[in-house]
């Protein structure tokens, strides 16, 4: 499970980089509850927070990058961005963004994996992260879908000291790895790998990529949610054994997340 002490290795925030901040939030704001915060003076609606219930559970921008499609970006916890960058180089990774301080709310980098799969890291100064997880509306679980799921433990394991065990999904589905950050019982899992063909991670061209997964009290409703608002559905709602009901959206800008009603305790 996602916790709010972030813990390192673990997702601590994430964020949208939208080509229409303005149409994100009326669909966010439908399909999960959220209420949007711009920042700066005037009401900007090119960058702030969504909220839930009065918490921050996730950040929203305007998509600026050349070329760059509609996406998810998920940061992890480390105690220190520049060393990680480090392990980044030398595992084959890209830097997409090196190590940058955000005022007194902490320092941040973007990279790329070995196959190109986008993620972050935040290193925390007054700013720890999201305020609200594990929780209807709030992440719950971090997703990579890539060809290589070896490769993807041998690099993020370096990188962020995960560690990983493997589960076979039930009828033949494959192999699904199981992330839990360094020196943390199983409990604290926070993310999955998932490995599949590259013709299948057609959102990429065949690239690697991660996905948030969000907590909703009910998957079907959501999906009727998702589609009312101009989004669409990739798989489901289907109840996964021991997991919930959950299916696979893309928001009207095709950025993809899950959405995801656990099993009733």
């Amino acid at each position: 499970m996602i916790t709010t002490d972030f813990v390192p290795g673990s997702p601590c925030w994430l964020d949208l980089g939208a080509p229409d901040v303005r149409a994100a939030a009326a669909f966010y704001g439908a399909v999960l509850g959220w209420e949007y915060e711009p920042m700066g003076d005037g009401g900007d609606m090119e960058g702030g927070m969504f909220r839930k219930e009065g918490k921050t559970v996730a950040g929203l921008g305007k998509l600026t990058e050349q070329g760059a499609r509609s996406a998810w970006m998920i940061y992890h916890s480390v105690t220190d961005a520049d060393a990680t960058t480090e392990a980044v180089r030398r595992g084959g990774g890209t830097v997409r963004v090196p190590p940058t301080d955000l005022d007194e709310w902490g320092r941040m980098a973007q990279y790329s994996d070995p196959l190109g799969g986008q993620f972050a890291v935040w290193q925390p100064g007054t700013n720890q992260g999201v305020e609200l997880v594990d929780q209807p509306g709030s992440l719950c679980w971090t997703e990579l879908y890539t060809s290589d799921a070896a490769g993807a433990k041998e690099f993020y394991g370096d990188v962020l000291g995960w560690r990983f065990s493997d589960m076979e999904l039930p009828g033949g589905g494959g192999t699904y790895t199981l992330i839990t950050p360094a020196g943390q019982p199983e409990e604290r899992m926070h993310g999955g790998v998932m490995e599949l063909p590259k013709e299948n991670l057609a959102l990429t061209g065949g690239r690697p990529y991660w996905h948030p997964v969000f907590a909703v009290d009910d998957c079907d409703a959501a999906v009727a949610r998702v589609t009312e608002h101009g989004g669409s559905v990739q798989m489901g709602p289907e109840d996964a054994e021991g997991v919930g009901r959950l299916a696979v959206c893309l928001d009207p800008a095709n950025a993809d997340f899950v959405v995801l009603t656990p099993p009733s305790s």
